[in-house]
């Protein structure tokens, strides 16, 4: 069988127990190069073969994964963080499915999650944003015309966006669209990484910020009210009814 297990955002103890177990079944293991943290691989058995997928295109890839799993072999394709986002996984598993192979998809905590986490803070507000939109500017990978940053900024949800610190110049005038110039930001550099650095401001200083830090990547850049504002839950409410209790109680 072949398994894409989420290796989670940096820290080796944020891959789930299965990813782990797995890890210490494998014959053969392709990471996800300098993305994932090495320690990982020291979950893997003596005499497993380890790859890393950074020197490899596709065709070489998969044809990896082909020749271990026909010769009864676990394999497993370690991604960065989880593999249903920005991890290329689905052309693999599309190569895959053709050539009537088995796969399974075993998840791992994304970055955005990781950097919830860094931040201690809710994405979500009570009586304030209910919504997330996780998104990415065009750059040598496009974005759909209905998916530019200008336009999903006018939500004024709370937005994680990827993959952009690079063009931080674009990102600013992009997200100045929807967002007053005053929306809190925050950019997580190597979120759970030993490295792991926050930068906190406003998203008219968001630019002159991530380019005197000298942030060009592997940097999640956050935006929204979910960094500042505070609000009670109804669940804890003592004059909220719901299935378990009663107002008052």
């Amino acid at each position: 069988m072949i398994y894409f297990v989420g290796a989670g955002a940096g820290d080796p103890e944020l891959i789930t127990l299965k990813g782990c177990r797995l890890l210490q079944q494998a014959h053969l293991v392709i990471y996800a190069g300098s993305l994932v943290n090495p320690k990982l691989l020291d979950h893997c058995t003596e005499g497993a073969r380890i790859e890393n997928s950074a020197h490899m295109d596709l065709d070489t890839m998969v044809k990896l994964m082909v020749e271990a799993d026909n010769k009864g072999e676990t394999v497993v394709r370690l991604h960065t963080g989880d593999p249903s986002l920005y991890g290329a996984t689905g052309e693999q598993m599309e190569r895959l499915q053709q050539a009537g192979v088995n796969f399974e998809v075993v998840p791992g905590v994304s970055s955005f999650l990781a950097a919830g986490a860094a931040l201690k803070r809710e994405f979500t507000v009570p009586d304030g944003t209910q919504t997330v939109i996780i998104t990415r500017m065009a750059g040598r990978t496009p974005v759909p015309d209905t998916e530019k940053l200008r336009d999903l900024a006018r939500h004024q949800s709370t937005m994680a966006i990827f993959l952009s610190a690079s063009i931080i110049d674009s990102v600013v005038k992009e997200l100045g669209c929807g967002y007053p110039p005053e929306t809190p930001v925050a950019v997580v550099e190597k979120v759970s990484w030993p490295e792991e650095r926050i930068l906190y401001g406003k998203l008219q200083e968001l630019e002159s910020m991530v380019k005197a830090a000298g942030i060009t990547k592997t940097a999640l850049i956050f935006v929204g009210e979910f960094l500042t504002r505070e609000g009670l839950s109804k669940l804890y409410d003592k004059g909220f009814s719901h299935e378990y209790r009663q107002a008052g109680e």
